[in-house]
């Protein structure tokens, strides 16, 4: 049985997700419709985005459902842009998924980036002293994009400070929450941001769907155009199965969020037996970090290597991000925490979640030594 350990690109459907999806396939209306059958089809809809929008603090008619977290994060960033004319420029934490980068570069707008620690942390004196030297006529809003825990180290980061920060400013903060949701308390009060992109298939329900948070009174506009739905902030008919699932696995990602985190000390014995014997390097050991997840690497053990190592040991692993077309190449996130090269194209992460147990990290851990032990650790021998 092949141990799943790559949660971070995708969680298994959780049951509970799977049981409402197919009720909601046989609704068989358009939750648009006012017939009975419409109307119940809506109530379905709209069940779920209160348990999505309770899962993150917030109220559920701030919530606008997408096909994903990379629409999500989309919809904030031309949104905003778009509302404010263009009158602002965006700063991109160095450590952003390529969901953010990419749009962001896309946006028409001026885009700075925001540089990390070396444990990949936004660095906060550095924001302070940019929007100190801030140029409001030159610059137009400071807009800044922080994600709440990254992809590929699991580092946490200081959102709430950052969003203090731009908010005196005078500026707004975008923040991509996709990771954080189910394994951080994710409240968007206590963050102070004005928007919160999250995604269903990292908790829990099924893939396609994601969802928006907007704070009441934020500049957006929308950004696809058609009926009307969502507040007429994403028109086209809601995916009302994948809806459904993102509701409930939202929920139970909250209910058992406590279990996930208690994973961490196993994450730590796994980490520590792979320095003893092996020498790795622990990407983000220094920082808080996502209880489940690990990045690490040894230097001349290529990735791809590693991967398909693991994977004919049975074990499930990825490197880098898992959403650049299933391509293993250098991680963006490493280097702008100045790892080196070398060291860089050799990590690879693992990452648990809802169905994994204490002795998942042991194997992972077998796994990959007697993989290093037929390559690198023998040539080291």
């Amino acid at each position: 049985m092949t141990i799943y350990a790559d949660y971070n690109a995708t969680a298994p459907l959780r049951p509970e997700a799977r049981e409402v999806m197919l009720a909601a396939m046989d609704a068989g209306a358009n939750p648009s419709s006012v017939h009975g059958p419409g109307r119940a089809a809506r109530k379905l809809l709209e069940t779920a985005r209160g348990q999505v929008a309770l899962s993150v603090g917030a109220r559920a008619q701030d919530v606008v459902f997408t096909s994903g977290g990379t629409e999500a994060n989309a919809l904030a960033l031309h949104g905003v842009v778009a509302q404010l004319d263009r009158a602002c420029t965006l700063l991109i934490s160095a450590i952003e998924h390529e969901a953010v980068i990419k749009n962001a570069g896309y946006a028409g707008v001026a885009v700075e980036t925001a540089y990390v620690t070396p444990q990949g942390v936004l660095d906060l004196d550095w924001l302070r002293d940019r929007l100190a030297r801030w140029d409001r006529a030159r610059d137009g809003m400071p807009v800044l994009a922080v994600m709440l825990a990254n992809n590929e180290t699991g580092v946490i980061q200081p959102v709430a400070e950052a969003a203090e920060i731009v908010r005196e400013a005078g500026g707004l903060t975008h923040c991509d929450a996709v990771q954080g949701l189910g394994k951080v308390m994710v409240n968007v009060g206590l963050l102070g941001v004005d928007y919160l992109a999250l995604s269903a298939h990292k908790v829990g329900g099924p893939q396609g769907v994601g969802a928006l948070w907007v704070r009441a009174g934020a500049p957006l506009k929308p950004v696809l155009f058609g009926g009307g739905q969502e507040r007429s902030l994403r028109s086209g008919t809601e995916n009302l199965s994948g809806i459904a699932g993102f509701g409930a696995a939202a929920e139970a990602g909250v209910r058992d969020m406590g279990k996930l985190q208690g994973l961490a000390a196993a994450r730590d014995a796994m980490e520590a037996r792979l320095k003893s014997e092996a020498g790795v390097t622990v990407f983000g050991a220094g920082a808080e970090r996502l209880a489940q997840t690990s990045n690490f690497a040894i230097a001349g053990f290529r990735a791809e290597t590693q991967v398909m190592a693991m994977d004919l040991g049975g074990v499930a692993v990825s490197s880098g991000s898992a959403c650049s077309s299933g391509k293993v190449k250098r991680s963006l996130v490493l280097s702008a925490m100045g790892v080196d090269d070398t060291l860089a194209d050799s990590a690879i992460r693992t990452s648990y979640g809802w169905q994994s147990v204490v002795e998942d990290f042991d194997r992972t851990a077998d796994v990959w030594l007697e993989a290093a032990r037929r390559t690198v650790l023998k040539e080291r021998a």
